[in-house]
């Protein structure tokens, strides 16, 4: 039989000096061991398993972060990242010559 899948519960917010963006993920009856957290700039995703269910999603945040500097506990079913904020990088902007 195969796992059913489902999206944890997810709360995603700032700290109070809105310099870190902190991620709380519930994963009821989930051991450490079965978790896969990935992080990127701009998002991240979960992947945890138990027994016949498995928490999976991905998400997108609004404003870049250092994945290098994440710091991320897990206890009592309750996976916490702490990440901080950097400057978004000025987008190159092109203009297009449109033609008829």
């Amino acid at each position: 039989m195969a796992a059913l899948r489902v999206a944890p519960y997810v709360c995603v917010y700032s700290d109070e000096n809105e310099e870190n963006l902190h991620i709380e993920i519930e994963l009821p009856g989930v051991e450490k061991r079965d978790i896969t957290f990935r992080m990127q700039e701009t998002g991240f995703s979960i992947d945890a398993v138990r027994g016949d269910v498995r928490y999976v999603g991905t998400y997108a945040v609004s404003c870049p972060v250092d994945p290098d500097r994440a710091k991320a506990t897990f206890k009592n079913g309750l996976l916490t990242v702490d990440v901080p904020y950097i400057e978004p990088t000025p987008e190159e902007v092109k203009e297009i010559a449109i033609t008829e």
